[in-house]
């Protein structure tokens, strides 16, 4: 049986058949308390993009938690997710293969964006959380590790967000995410993790620049899993701060020195041998103030094309992005909270392309 300092991994790229041997291993069945008990699986579906694009949770992993837990007599199944603001649920639902899922194993999807909320106390912070959470008796996380443009990293922790209101996921960006995330954790620990590490993105949430790693892993604590995350990537923990605030209010522990990474097989060859995807920086050129995670990760993309294609060659002034800017004024600005700059790229939030195309016409009138 799995300890808490250990992470599990397993390569290949028979997905679903490696998540069930990775649950045998780790005996999963052994860790649930009973057959009746509500097991909550909690995918990553932040946008409507396949799989392999290196943003969402592989349906093959789902698929083998599923068939392992029904084969030994679980059967009171449901997932759980929420798109990020600005996407439907429901289209993500279809286009990333869990409604496939939800009908051929008689699994119930829950759309936690058509959820009542609750507040609740996450250890002295008051946040909203979906109803379903309270229900759930046994929760299994199955994040992606992939980049993030906000917070370098996300994974376990990040990825409960999914299970909260988009009123307030608004509200861990004007409190600056990480905290937050750090607090929820008090509040969400899940009972289990398995973490889909087959291509997420390095850089960016909703993926786009895929990094073949054909790897699945299994873990208990969402701090370590997260620390580690962090070293698969190429960053410290430190970079990441909700790591160890979340580590601070007693969620699990971020100290690699004691943990124990176990290969349960080798990397047969099939990943990427590339360490990771050169971003180009284009932060000098953005005003963030407490922007969305869907707004300004479709910025960042859009900018890196304009730098690569030389339209920011010169450009001095900053364009505005993010809830702390509604109300102002200004010269240039994406998405909807800057309406009232001189010049805005509106929606809420505008794709990756209108960004692109609008601000490849501004800049190319600028003197």
């Amino acid at each position: 049986m799995i300890k808490e300092n250990q992470i599990l991994k397993l390569y290949g790229t028979d997905y679903k058949e490696m998540t069930r041997r990775l649950l045998e291993e780790a005996d999963l069945a052994g860790r649930i308390p009973g057959r009746d008990c509500l097991i909550g699986i909690k995918p990553n579906l932040v946008c409507p993009t396949p799989a392999d694009y290196g943003a969402t949770t592989h349906p093959e992993v789902v698929a083998g938690i599923i068939e392992y837990l029904q084969e030994r007599g679980f059967s009171n199944l449901l997932m759980a997710e929420g798109s990020w603001v600005g996407d439907r649920t429901s289209e993500a639902y279809e286009y990333c293969g869990y409604r496939a899922l939800s009908e051929r194993y008689g699994v119930p999807f829950i759309d936690t964006k058509k959820e009542k909320s609750h507040e609740k106390d996450c250890a002295g912070m008051k946040l909203r959380i979906s109803d379903i959470a309270d229900r759930i008796g046994f929760l299994i996380n199955v994040p992606v590790l992939k980049g993030h443009c906000q917070t370098k990293m996300t994974c376990a922790l990040k990825n409960m967000k999914g299970l909260l209101p988009d009123s307030e996921k608004r509200r861990f960006h004007r409190m600056g995410l990480h905290k937050p995330i750090a607090h929820l954790s008090a509040a969400l620990k899940p009972d289990f993790i398995v973490v889909d590490h087959i291509c997420g993105d390095p850089a960016f949430e909703e993926g786009g620049n895929p990094l073949v790693r054909n790897c699945i892993m299994a873990a208990l604590d969402p701090v370590l899993t997260d620390a580690y995350a962090c070293e698969v990537l190429g960053c410290r923990v430190d970079d990441v701060p909700y790591v160890r605030m979340a580590e601070a209010l007693g969620t699990g522990s971020a100290d690699l020195a004691v943990a124990e990474i176990l290969d349960l097989n080798e990397p047969d060859g099939t990943e990427d041998p590339a360490a990771g995807r050169m971003v180009l920086d284009v932060s000098y050129a953005v005003d963030e103030v407490d922007s969305c995670s869907a707004c300004y990760g479709s910025l960042v993309p859009a900018l890196t094309r304009l730098k690569e294609e030389g339209y920011l060659e010169g450009f001095t002034g900053k364009i505005a992005i993010g809830q702390g800017h509604r109300g102002r004024s200004g010269k240039i600005g994406v998405g909807r909270c800057t309406e009232g700059f001189d010049f805005c790229v509106r929606g809420c939030p505008p794709t990756e392309e209108e960004i692109y195309e609008q601000l490849k016409g501004f800049l190319a009138g600028q003197p």
